[in-house]
């Protein structure tokens, strides 16, 4: 396995001088470009990892989600429906407001232990 160091002291061909012969055009000279490769395996190998287990969660939750959601099961009652106030309520505020009396219930807690002064 080469590493970076080594990567970026490969030889690089000469640069064209004019009057030089440029060969066939349809092909590159034999001398020509090289590429230089600045990714080390291992990085490839963790790229590759990290896409496999990507596409493989990704694949899991397609499967898992539910194929025929729209036709109702035995026994189903849906009740009604909520308006708009109803809705941003409970999954806006409510979580807003439990945040801030956690957060003011810790701060209480805090300020009652007096802080020895050094």
């Amino acid at each position: 396995m080469t590493g970076p160091a080594e990567v970026l002291t490969r030889p690089v061909p000469p640069p064209y001088r004019p009057g030089q012969p440029l060969g066939h055009p349809a092909r590159a000279r034999v001398n020509g470009v090289r590429y230089v490769d600045l990714v080390s395996n291992l990085v490839k190998k963790n790229a590759l990892r990290a896409g496999t287990v990507t596409a493989g969660t990704a694949l899991l939750l397609l499967m898992s989600s539910p194929a025929f959601a729209l036709t109702r099961d035995d026994g189903d009652d849906p009740g009604p429906g909520l308006s708009v106030v109803q809705t941003l309520g409970l999954y806006v505020a409510a979580p807003i407001v439990l945040f801030l009396v956690i957060a003011g219930l810790v701060m209480i807690g805090d300020k009652s232990r007096k802080q020895p002064k050094a």
